[in-house]
């Protein structure tokens, strides 16, 4: 019988039962790795190339089905058979929900165990291929994507004030899509047709924030040889978008508060008046109260834009639009750079689905178009950055304080692994005999 070539990678913190495991699969002719806890698992799996994992699942510290889980996502082409002896039906579907092909309850035969380890290894995980689907045009509204109850809030609201030109406030951390909830504004209400002018108050620097707002005259400053319109005078009739306007100097938002209160706006290096018939629509993520506080920003601006608010909810606050935001960066990204749709995994997507995203839509919209780059036809777990994938916290052990006996255990386990099970020289190397040995094994 010729040795097969997969690898077999053992788990379990009980060392006769990772003998009889290692001795009944050598019998079949599987190569085997040993390990007597989750953290020496990943070890290995880092360092070799494994093809089937069989765990227990009641081990101390991090338990087995935290590594099906991790396994599951880091590695999801390695199929997992999970040994027990504490059988329980509500276990048994936690751990096929968690990624497990097979379930083996202690004690078993060795016949068991090879016909649990064939059908794993039937089992592996294919590529699932489903026909990608276009973007479902009926969950959005304007440029905004989402059907649930954070952004039916917003959408409210919108519907509020797109016909009139009332100043909007937009919050919102970072990423969550501000510009496109004031393009949704303009675009959807009766001043479509109007210019829209999108500014970002961080982007420029302090000292040419005013000129290009405003405009400037011929000669108002070095480099000023001609007139030239702001961005207020472009967006007249329409709507000027000013994102980060927390960046704005106390000199710019005097000037603002004017074009507010007078409609009307001054150029730099020039007496002249202009009128100008403007929706301004202005956006931070940060905390304009606290500027108001430090003397940053002026409080009588601030409730002269914050006539109407709109608050932008995190993407973690409506996880139920990641299937729906998905889907749409598949089509942008799948048509730019592959010329064709492309798909996700179901179980793809419900990693995205758990993760909690700190970089909002930005950051998914980024890691779709890296993952739509990486795969071929459909994207898989295998395509997604490590840091949405499941991930173990190990308990400090080392400011643990435990029983005397407890140490003396884990320290003999150690010194067994560490001599691949040879008790005559793990006696040697804990200076005692070997009959003293088998009764502390015991």
């Amino acid at each position: 019988m010729s040795l097969h070539q997969e690898n077999i990678l053992l788990v379990d913190d009980d060392v006769h039962i990772l003998e009889l495991l290692q001795r009944h699969l050598q019998t079949l002719n599987y190569h085997t790795f040993k390990a007597v806890s989750v953290k020496e698992a990943m070890t290995i799996l880092q360092d070799e190339s494994i093809d089937l994992l069989i765990t227990d699942l009641k081990m101390p510290g991090v338990d087995g089905l935290e590594l099906v889980k991790y396994v599951s996502e880091h590695f999801p082409n390695i199929p997992k058979l999970v040994v027990t002896g504490y059988p329980s039906v509500n276990g048994a579907l936690e751990v096929m929900k968690s990624g497990a092909m097979e379930y083996l309850t202690k004690p078993f035969t060795k016949e068991e165990l090879k016909l649990a380890v064939i059908k794993a290894f039937e089992s592996r995980p294919k590529r699932v291929t489903s026909k990608p689907e276009l973007p479902k045009d009926s969950k959005s509204y304007g440029e905004l994507i989402g059907q649930s109850e954070a952004i039916k809030r917003v959408t409210e609201v919108i519907d509020r004030v797109k016909d009139n030109k009332a100043t909007i406030f937009i919050k919102g951390e970072s990423g969550t899509g501000k510009e496109l909830v004031a393009r949704s504004i303009h675009y959807l209400g009766k001043y479509a047709s109007a210019p829209f002018i999108a500014v970002n108050c961080g982007a420029i620097p302090e000292n040419l924030l005013e000129s290009e707002l405003f405009g400037y005259v011929k000669g108002a400053f070095t480099g000023a040889d001609e007139n030239r319109n702001g961005f207020f005078q472009a967006a007249n009739k329409g709507t000027i978008f000013l994102d980060e306007i927390g960046n704005a100097s106390l000199a710019t938002q005097s000037r603002l508060l004017r074009v507010l209160q007078e409609k009307e706006v001054t150029r730099v290096g020039s007496q002249k008046i202009e009128p100008v018939d403007v929706r301004v629509i202005a956006a931070t993520n940060s905390d304009l109260k606290e500027l108001i506080d430090k003397g940053r920003f002026r409080e009588d601006l601030y409730y002269r834009l914050t006539v109407v608010e709109i608050d932008v909810p995190t993407l973690q606050e409506r996880k139920g639009d990641i299937s729906l935001l998905t889907d749409k960066f598949l089509f942008k990204y799948g048509v730019e750079y592959k010329d064709k749709l492309i798909s996700i995994a179901p179980d793809a997507l419900a990693v995205l689905e758990r993760y909690n995203w700190p970089g909002n839509i930005r950051e998914l919209e980024n890691v779709i178009q890296r993952a739509v780059i990486m795969c071929d036809k459909q994207i898989t777990i295998a395509d997604l950055p490590e840091q949405l994938k499941h991930h173990i916290s190990f308990p400090e052990y080392d400011n643990e304080l435990l029983p005397l006996k407890e140490i003396e255990k884990k320290y003999i386990l150690k010194v067994l692994e560490a001599t691949n099970n040879n008790k005559s020289q793990a006696a040697k190397i804990l200076q005692i005999d070997r009959k003293t040995l088998s009764e502390k094994i015991k």
